[in-house]
């Protein structure tokens, strides 16, 4: 019993950096009906500039305080990304909007190779380490088993990650449904040239949702640098691929689905690592999916599309 407990832990704590580059996916498809998939990259970019700047706060400035630093490293983190989430509007979708559908998916990857292949040729294809920065927890239960005594422990780390999820999902939630700019966003999800007529900024509301998305991105990869303390310029790929999944898990176009399905995703991979062979653990998820949507082909919180006549 310990032991299940520890792995939903853990599996929570994965599938709260999921669900955060989910909403990313779902947030563009819901607008543009489209997948921006140099997305997954953008969370790369995102471990890979908070490395940096960590790194230059404490080593070359001298900075000790941790929480200063990592504040520091978050707000320049999520500069760098947001802008890159506004680049991939501008160069790899805005200017095919109106051309045919695979168009704009072929040219973000080809932004997903360039970013990938320009961090492998500037920071070198080794993992970049990070020393544990937020040690300690809090012990919840101990059991006795025949292997010996087992600890449940919930590291501070992941009651940050887990937290800031939680907060993070409430502030998007209610920004998409009290704020200005979210009633534009649904808008535009519903009719983009109706929204146009009745004095929306379409261009500029798809950019900020690019931008938003690139920065909860990016919270995502400061979380994964802390949490595991290694990045390399191909987690992007495997990240993006598990969010993806996640977000059409959960309901490609919701917010609430794509934390459902990124939470789903991590319970899934940590169990089956945990009671089964690791080699499979992406096979159990994407069998899951494959399940799930047989039966719910809009996912498990999606709604199902209208045609608009």
């Amino acid at each position: 019993m310990e032991y299940l407990i520890q792995q939903l832990i853990n599996g929570l704590t994965l599938g709260s950096i999921y669900g955060l580059i989910a909403i990313g996916y779902t947030m563009v498809y819901g607008i543009i009906g489209m997948i921006n998939f140099a997305h997954g990259d953008v969370f790369m970019v995102g471990s890979f500039i908070a490395l940096a700047v960590f790194l230059l706060l404490t080593t070359v400035l001298g900075m000790t305080f941790l929480p200063i630093v990592l504040l520091l490293v978050l707000i320049i983190s999520m500069i760098f990304t947001s802008s890159w989430g506004w680049i991939v509007e501008r160069l790899a979708y805005r200017p095919l909007r109106g051309s045919f559908r695979l168009a704009p998916l072929i040219t973000a990857i080809g932004m997903s190779i360039v970013l990938q292949n320009f961090v492998q040729v500037t920071q070198g294809a080794r993992v970049k380490p990070l020393p544990p920065q937020i040690s300690g927890g809090v012990t919840l239960m101990e059991g006795n088993t025949e292997a010996g005594t087992i600890v449940v422990q919930l590291s501070y780390m992941q009651m940050i990650i887990i937290g800031l999820t939680f907060v993070l999902m409430v502030a998007f939630s209610l920004l998409i449904s009290k704020t200005p700019l979210g009633r534009a966003q649904r808008s535009c999800e519903q009719d983009q040239k109706m929204a146009s007529l009745l004095g929306v900024n379409v261009d500029r509301t798809i950019s900020l949702t690019f931008v938003m998305g690139a920065a909860l991105a990016s919270v995502a990869g400061i979380m994964f640098l802390l949490l595991y303390g290694v990045v390399d310029f191909y987690i992007g790929f495997l990240a993006g691929v598990k969010a993806f999944t996640a977000a059409v898990l959960g309901g490609i176009g919701s917010l609430p689905g794509a934390m459902l399905g990124g939470l789903l995703i991590g319970l899934i991979e940590t169990l089956w690592s945990g009671y089964f062979t690791v080699e499979y653990k992406d096979v159990a998820a994407f069998s899951i999916l494959a399940i799930v949507l047989i039966f719910m082909p809009s996912g498990l919180l999606g709604k199902p599309e209208v045609e608009k006549v």
